[in-house]
């Protein structure tokens, strides 16, 4: 478990040396051009059970899209593993696509390059304007006081999603609001043979999804208010702590997981193997795996008492996708009528319905499709419980690290090796000594 650190390492110093290169691929006067206005190059990010599964949703719309521009859409679907990467490598070789999908925690990070299209008010005005778009969306694009480097496509929110057979075979007559009670459900579902959690320990983005909620249940932030990182102050450490003691402690995440990084915990929870499962927006990648949507139930995330809300009761951060154009593109004209195609109301309601995912478009939200049971919750997290990710320059290089930090812990508890306040401050510390100076 412990070779990937350099990897992961090599990563950060990668992010470190393209941020520091500032423009990036992009031009100076901020536009691309129109050299190559019948085609377009499109990476998007797997958001299916698999990639095939994106080519079969994403493709008839790209024809579509060319139906009614001429323009024809070369699609790549990147998995996530690769995808920050490819982004970074191409915003210094200027070698990158016309179009791509970014994760929204990305964007401030992605803007610093500067190779980024600034979707400024006229850019938004072309695709039918900024306030078309749900506000939760539009905070994660970019820092504070800039022009956005992306516009929202999908919205995600964490949620519990449960077996009902599994938790009803246990004695549990409903799914746990807080974390003692998830824990206590825990060794009732433990002695009925049923794994209890799913985790990704090994996926670094997952890790700081979930570390980062545990932080604001805390109480905490990992950045200070003017952008330094601040990630050993004791209660940012107590909530990594209480995170990695769900499986090495508390026993409710199977030490399995410690190695899962490619969404086979949805696998085990679809087949039946465990009780429940933190997760962005599952239903689709579930029923394609084949569970039937009476056989699980949704409900928020745990908090650590009371109910979810602002303030130390979020329980998500804001998750989603973000659409972005290179700005040294050359069909400029071409990438701003695929960004208002795949924001246009139609598209919002096909592409979300396919993905479980929440339009960020505002009447695309109201939509009946959007108001099920299970929306419902996701719809109510966005509103009401969930915070963005830091917008600071530095967020992929957090991710990185403090998310590698959590992966290694991960590893000591599958190990069998102590988790301490002592050994978690200690990967902490190592994070953040990665990161860039301020």
């Amino acid at each position: 478990m412990r070779s990937i650190r350099a990897a992961a390492v090599g990563a950060v110093t990668m992010s470190l040396a393209l941020a520091a290169t500032a423009c990036g691929g992009g031009s100076s006067t901020g536009g691309g051009s129109d050299d190559s206005p019948k085609t377009l190059t499109y990476w998007a990010s797997n958001q299916g059970a698999s990639i095939e599964v994106d080519k079969k949703v994403l493709q008839p719309e790209l024809d579509k899209f060319q139906k009614q521009t001429g323009i024809k859409v070369k699609l790549e679907v990147v998995p996530w593993s690769d995808l920050l990467n490819r982004i970074l490598t191409a915003t210094t070789s200027g070698q990158g696509p016309d179009v791509l999908n970014i994760g929204n925690t990305w964007s401030a990070s992605l803007q610093a390059t500067g190779a980024l299209l600034p979707w400024d008010a006229k850019n938004f005005a072309r695709i039918g304007g900024k306030d078309r778009f749900v506000d939760s969306a539009l905070g994660s694009t970019g820092a504070a006081g800039k022009d956005p480097a992306a516009v929202p496509l999908y919205s995600m929110a964490y949620a519990l999603y449960y077996n009902k057979k599994i938790l009803a075979d246990a004695g549990v007559a409903k799914p746990p609001a807080t974390w003692d009670e998830l824990v206590a459900d825990g060794k009732k579902i433990s002695a009925k043979g049923k794994s209890v959690l799913g985790a990704e320990g090994g996926n670094v983005s997952e890790n700081i999804h979930h570390v980062f909620v545990f932080a604001k249940q805390h109480g905490a932030d990992f950045f200070t208010s003017d952008g330094k990182p601040d990630f050993t102050n004791d209660d940012i450490v107590a909530a990594v702590k209480q995170y990695v003691d769900l499986m090495a402690k508390d026993k409710v995440i199977p030490t399995g997981d410690a190695e899962y990084a490619q969404n086979q915990s949805v696998s085990d929870f679809a087949k039946g193997k465990q009780a429940m499962l933190l997760w962005q927006s599952a239903s689709s990648n579930l029923k394609s795996q084949g569970m039937s949507d009476s056989d699980y139930g949704i409900a928020p995330v745990p908090v650590q008492s009371g109910t979810p809300g602002t303030g130390t009761q979020v329980n998500s951060m804001v998750a989603g996708i973000n659409l972005a154009v290179f700005k040294n593109t050359k069909n400029l004209d071409g990438a701003t009528k695929f960004v208002k195609f795949m924001t246009g109301d139609d598209e919002q309601k096909i592409l979300n319905t396919a993905y479980s995912s929440i339009p960020p478009v505002k009447t695309a939200q109201e939509d009946a499709a959007f108001n099920t049971p299970a929306n419902s919750v996701l719809k109510n997290t966005l509103g009401t419980s969930a915070a963005a990710l830091p917008q600071v320059a530095s967020e992929s290089q957090f991710e990185t690290t403090v998310g590698t930090a959590v992966k290694n812990l991960f590893a000591d508890a599958a190990a069998g090796r102590a988790i301490t306040t002592d050994s978690v401050k200690a990967e902490l510390e190592k994070a953040q000594q990665q990161m860039p100076a301020a």
